[in-house]
């Protein structure tokens, strides 16, 4: 066995196994937040799994894909954030405040 196929398959079973505790972090909650962290994180290590694939099958074809999905991984998270940002009081909801 040579030391590429030993180094992915180490990265294989690793980026497995945080793939299985993600979906149950998005299973179990508690709250949209835990969820929305464990959803980043399994496309992270989808991503993870994708490159790994590319690099043992030393195939460049996949890195649209890659840059695709972490960028709408991104995109996803940033939305959710904004979503559930607090709304601080500010001169234009000030009214609401009083």
């Amino acid at each position: 066995m040579t030391f590429m196929s030993v180094v992915s398959v180490i990265c294989a079973v690793l980026l497995g196994l945080t793939g299985l505790v993600c979906m149950s972090r998005i299973v179990r909650g508690p709250t949209m937040l835990d969820r929305t962290v464990a959803s980043d994180v399994f496309v992270a290590a989808t991503v993870g799994a994708l490159a790994v694939w590319a690099a043992v099958r030393k195939d460049t074809n996949i890195l649209p894909i890659l840059v695709s999905l972490s960028f709408v991984a991104f995109m996803g998270s940033v939305a959710i954030a904004r979503y559930t940002k607090p709304e601080a009081p500010g001169p234009e909801n000030q009214s609401e405040v009083d």
